[in-house]
């Protein structure tokens, strides 16, 4: 059997108030939540990212991961960071996981985007007790919106003093946030933040801070509205289990698209189902133009040769010709600046709509 690209939502539950997701306002019951018996009828993984809400609310994570990792290469689990002891005691028993704390900015940005008091310092507390402890796949991640984009670079600064990964993102819309209204207003400002990060890390010696350079590039290039810069496989090599069950092709969509219910389902039955065919005829045809890790990574890997061009262009464009990366290599971002397209234009090409009524996914299969 082919080994697949996995994410385990192990709870909706979330102790954050994260102004750009009210997930935490539909949570999931703890008896609803996924089983170690269906966690044991997954597939082979080569990676599985642990997610919610937040993970460590859930009393048996630890049974959770003790049984994923029979499934999987590689282990990475979402956190706000929040509950140092008992991440630290996982990792003591599981020092081959990784962690991956979402900080959104520096202290005072990132307390009030994550509604947690002392949240910055809880969470890199967090990660700097990891690395003592010789946790190696260690690292944080940041949303980025207008009000926290310009912690963008001291952010990066930052992971690169405590030795750490440090992953993007950008404002989405989806069922899963349980939110319809998140947008990027002023796109120059926020670009240029990416920009210099792009260039930041592009200046790096390491290999894989370029290839993050072409996905932060790709972030451009979503908050403009622009297609997609590789295609998305989702559902077909890489999937999604929510807190019920409910195996679904990703977690960007505006409604919740459901392939089978691992409850009730082997996976393989599952997998090979007509409401899957279904599912993977709706991916092949979405028109949201996500620009997120979980797809982008895979899709990376997989169609190599024009993320690794872009990287050769760049890095000698860099070093030969002393030019560095531009936003405005993307159409789209000379357009709003030449006048040729509004502000307002560009909105209609995204997932903003602030009088949708956001599906919150809990209507799952019965």
């Amino acid at each position: 059997m082919k080994k697949l690209n996995g994410t385990v939502i192990v709870t909706y539950r979330c102790n954050a108030r994260c102004t750009m997701c009210n997930r935490y306002k539909a949570p999931s019951l703890p008896q609803e939540e996924i089983s170690i018996e269906t966690i044991k009828k997954l597939p082979p993984m080569y990676f599985t990212n642990v997610t919610g809400g937040e993970p460590f609310l859930r009393e048996d994570l630890r049974d959770v991961i003790a049984e994923l990792r029979k499934k999987s290469d590689r282990i990475v689990i979402s956190t706000n960071g929040f509950f140092t002891d008992r991440i630290i005691a996982l990792c003591r028993e599981f020092p081959d996981i990784g962690i991956r704390v979402s900080i959104e900015g520096l202290e005072n940005t990132n307390n009030e985007i994550r509604g947690l008091p002392d949240g910055f310092k809880r969470g890199v507390e967090t990660l700097k007790k990891l690395r003592e402890m010789g946790l190696k796949d260690v690292g944080f991640g940041m949303t980025v919106q207008d009000k926290n984009a310009p912690d963008l670079v001291p952010l990066y600064e930052l992971s690169n003093e405590l030795d750490m990964e440090f992953a993007t993102a950008s404002l989405h819309n989806s069922f899963y946030f349980v939110e319809t209204g998140n947008k990027i207003y002023d796109r120059p400002m926020v670009a240029q933040n990416f920009e210099n990060l792009v260039n930041r890390l592009l200046q790096s010696g390491s290999p894989k801070k370029w290839f993050r350079a072409y996905f932060n590039h790709g972030l451009i290039n979503y908050i403009y509205g622009q297609e997609r810069l590789l295609p998305c496989d989702m559902s077909f090599d890489t999937f999604f289990i929510d807190p019920y069950g409910d195996v679904m092709p990703c977690n960007g969509t505006k409604d919740k698209e459901v392939m089978g219910n691992l409850n009730r389902q082997t996976w393989d039955e599952l997998w090979n189902s007509p409401e899957a065919e279904r599912v993977r005829s709706v991916v092949r045809h979405c028109s949201r133009k996500c620009w997120m890790i979980g797809s982008v990574s895979p899709a990376m890997h997989k169609y190599i040769m024009k993320p690794a061009w872009w990287v050769f262009v760049h890095k000698f464009l860099r070093f030969f010709k002393k030019k560095k990366y531009s936003m405005y290599e993307i159409p789209a971002c000379c357009d709003l600046r030449d006048g040729r397209v509004t502000a307002g234009e560009l909105d209609r090409l995204g997932t903003c709509d602030p009088k949708a009524i956001a599906n919150d996914g809990l209507k799952h299969g019965e």
